[in-house]
């Protein structure tokens, strides 16, 4: 019976945890769209930053109030990239905490060669104290699988190789709970790399169609147009490009981590499961 709650335990925990992030993921979207305006309206926009303290007016010259002018003058798509470059700090940070946490408290590479020192003095309950120290998703499924060892060395009336099956089945089915809370939010970093681009591709390219109507004028050029579009373009690309370029380093950091998770998870396994097939057969 308690084997059997803390079954039932550990299938529900993912969940709560799955719950948890998704409304995470839409509170963040929804934050860092407000935040984006707020910051694009009230620190950009601020009129100190501007001749006359008119943000019609072109920014004032020298410092730093010139520079955040003149991202104000890229046009309504700063806003949205704001808020896309707040995304990805937020999901990076969260991501990073969360695949921290599941890493463990110690070394991954030291937690697994002291399970297996466990293993070959046939201490599994030393090996699930360890465990319960260590923490984090490899321990999760290592003490997972540790359990279903001793559920299988009391099972006599099955043989070898069906005790063995039912370890490595095991071993996949806490392993397909924990990954998905490791993977959880990572699309959006993925998205963020290709969005941003077009977001900003889509920017250039109304500060280019403003550049190029204030050439076309009748007259002569309109010079303050003529910059101002120019700027406009410049301002978005940047933005863009930069944000994207942050968003798909932190993607591949997170998921080689993952990765070198998911390897240390096998390793383990395969330990168990070579240790019981050692034992038994």
């Amino acid at each position: 019976m308690a084997n059997a709650a803390q079954s039932t335990a550990t299938v529900k925990k993912p969940e709560k945890n799955e719950k948890f992030s998704s409304g995470f993921a839409s509170w963040v979207m929804i934050l860092a769209i407000i935040a984006g305006i707020c910051i694009y309206k009230f620190i950009f926009g601020d009129p100190a930053n501007f001749i006359g303290g008119d943000p019609e007016n072109q920014p004032i010259q020298g410092g730093a109030r010139q520079y955040l002018g003149i991202i104000y003058h890229g046009g309504f798509v700063v806003p949205i990239l704001l808020s896309l470059v707040i995304m990805t700090i937020a999901f990076s940070i969260e991501r990073y905490l969360t695949i921290s946490k599941a890493s463990g408290k110690t070394n991954v590479n030291a937690f697994i060669a002291k399970i297996r020192a466990h293993l070959r003095s046939n201490n599994i309950d030393a090996a699930i104290r360890e465990c319960d120290t260590q923490r984090g998703s490899v321990a999760n499924v290592v003490k997972s699988t540790l359990f279903r060892y001793k559920e299988m060395e009391a099972a006599t009336h099955m043989d070898v190789d069906q005790r063995i099956l039912a370890i490595q089945q095991e071993v996949e089915e806490s392993t397909n709970l924990e990954l998905p809370m490791l993977e959880k939010n990572l699309v959006v970093l993925a998205t963020m790399g290709s969005v941003s681009t077009l977001v900003a591709l889509f920017g250039t390219v109304l500060g280019m169609i403003r550049a190029f109507a204030a050439l076309g004028a009748g007259g002569a050029p309109d010079s303050s147009e003529l910059a101002t579009g120019i700027s406009e373009a410049l301002i978005n690309t940047a933005l863009g490009i930069g944000n994207a370029a942050v968003a798909i380093v932190m993607y591949n950091v997170f998921t080689t981590k993952i990765d070198k998770i998911t390897y240390a998870i096998d390793e383990a396994s395969y330990s168990i499961v070579q240790t019981f097939a050692e034992k038994y057969k």
